[in-house]
This record gives structure tokens, C-alpha cells and sequence, in this order.
């Protein structure tokens, strides 16, 4: 399963980067306002900064101004993937886009007939999420089976991107069914790393070599 970082943090994502836990980045016009950094010149940093896909979203609304915007964003480098919502005129900008020979992530999907729309506009990733479908008490691992099977039915090419990560059970839950790409938060793919037991345990542990009084350097 590839790791997408989902920030425009350049710290966070640097730091997960240098442990080999980045496969690409994702970002969105929220976690631009949050970075409070221009669109341009952030995701220019984070393409030069990772090797993978990176995901710079446009703002329109309209499928010609879309384009624009998207050949514009696609600009940056070679590996930013324009990031599209899942409307109709999304969908006609994908199209387009993705005959010109450019990544696209198809962003905002809460069902398996908009995925199914978006493999069939050649899109590169489609994004479901997960916990928004959460929050309105619909289960999002269930839109992630959905368009597992259909696109295994079929050989779609299209990757899911399971988005809207809010806990490392998404994670996990996205790996037993076969997403090809998960993007969460840094904090939320860093506490994969927590457990009690093992916390536990190291601190047995260092209170058994402390009584040995040995010293290893």
C-alpha cells in the first residue's frame, strides 16, 4: 500500500519523507489557507521535495476554467496530479486532462456509481472518504469494497485513494480490502507506530538493564 501524506506542511511531510513513509502528498485549498503559503510556491516545494504524485486541487467550478486551471497547476512539475471534485464538469475536465497525458485525482467521491464515473473519465486516483461517510452514520469502508469489486470486475486501472482518514483503523481497515493508496494526516500515520504493550514492555525493559548497571557505549 502506498503512504500519501495528506498536509502542506513542508516540515511534517520532510520528516516522514526522510523514513521512507511518503509515496506522494495530498493537498486541498483547506490545507493551503492552513499552511498560509501560496499555492504555487508550496506545492513547488513539496514536488521538489518528494519523488511521488502530489496533489494540487483546483478551484473552479466550471469544466473550461477547471482545465485552465489544472494545465496550470500541472505546470509546476512533472509530478503534481491536478486534483479535480467528482461533478459532472469535474469529470469532463478529467477526460480532457487525462488525454493530455497528465495525472488526475478525482476527489469528494461518497459512492461506487461516482467512482465508476471517474474510471470511465480515465482518472488516475479516485479519492473516497471515508470519515465524512462516518459522520453522517454510513460505513466508509463499505464504499471501499464497493469499488474494489467493480473495478477488479472490470480492470480498471484507476487507483483508490482512500481519503478522509481519521484513525489508523481506517488504515488498517483500507489495507485488508485492498485500497492502493491511503492519505492521511502525519499524526494519524505516526501513531501507527503507538501501542501500549510496547510501551510497556521497552519500559520493563529499561528498568531490568538499569539494574544490570552495564553501559553498551
Amino acid at each position: 500500500m502506498k503512504f500519501f501524506v495528506d498536509t502542506a506542511e513542508i516540515d511534517e511531510i520532510a520528516e516522514l519523507n526522510d523514513l521512507g513513509m511518503v509515496d506522494g502528498v495530498t493537498t486541498n485549498p483547506s490545507l493551503i489557507l492552513k499552511s498560509g503559503r501560496d499555492i504555487l510556491e508550496v506545492t513547488k516545494e513539496i514536488c521538489d521535495l518528494v519523488d511521488g504524485p502530489v496533489s494540487a486541487e483546483v478551484v473552479a467550478t466550471e469544466a473550461d476554467a477547471m482545465i485552465t486551471e489544472g494545465r496550470k497547476l500541472a505546470e509546476i512539475a512533472e509530478n503534481v496530479t491536478v486534483k479535480l471534485p467528482l461533478t459532472w464538469d469535474g469529470l469532463k475536465a478529467c477526460n480532457v486532462l487525462t488525454n493530455e497525458g497528465k495525472m488526475v485525482n478525482v476527489t469528494l467521491c461518497f459512492s461506487a456509481n461516482q467512482a465508476l464515473l471517474a474510471a470511465k473519465a480515465g482518472a488516475t486516483f479516485i479519492s473516497p472518504f471515508i470519515g465524512r461517510l462516518d459522520d453522517i452514520n454510513l460505513d466508509g469502508m463499505e464504499l471501499i469494497e464497493d469499488i474494489r469489486t467493480i473495478y477488479d470486475n472490470f480492470g480498471y486501472e484507476t487507483q483508490i485513494l482512500a481519503a478522509s482518514i481519521r484513525s489508523v483503523n481506517h488504515i488498517l481497515d483500507s489495507a485488508r480490502i485492498g485500497a492502493d493508496v491511503i492519505t492521511a494526516p502525519p499524526k494519524v500515520i505516526k501513531a501507527m507506530a503507538n501501542h501500549p504493550l510496547t510501551d510497556k514492555g521497552l519500559a520493563q525493559f529499561l528498568a531490568d538493564w538499569e539494574k544490570t548497571g552495564q553501559k553498551i557505549v
